[in-house]
């Protein structure tokens, strides 16, 4: 990868979904540079949450567009959407939980149908 490339800025979006059986969240949509400022914008503007951890985008920017999370992700995702349903809840103020970058992520795993 670059240097100009490592410069610009990434974003990703994941749904999930248990009433539909979703299994795990699914990454929907990824993209660098004005792409990226283009998914902060949408979810903005549609109210949603934006958490922004170079950490974890750079772990969900390797697994494929619409494809389930890897297990090896699991947790640490658990850990963000606990922490921001107690957060939207009232129950939690505090800051998000720590992603460690050193999570090894393998692309194509858990494709979705």
């Amino acid at each position: 990868m670059s240097s100009r490339s490592d410069s610009r800025k990434q974003a990703t979006a994941l749904t999930y979904d248990t009433l539909n059986g979703d299994a795990a969240p699914r990454v929907v949509a990824k993209g660098y540079g004005l792409v990226a400022e283009m998914i902060v914008q949408r979810a903005k503007d549609a109210g949603l949450y934006v958490h922004e951890s170079p950490e974890m985008v750079s772990l969900l920017m390797q697994v494929d567009l619409d494809s389930r999370i890897p297990p090896a992700l699991y947790q640490a995702v658990a850990e963000l959407l606990a922490w921001l349903y107690r957060l939207e809840n009232g129950v939690e103020e505090g800051p998000p939980p720590e992603v460690d970058p050193t999570i090894p992520v393998r692309k194509g795993r858990g494709r979705t149908a």
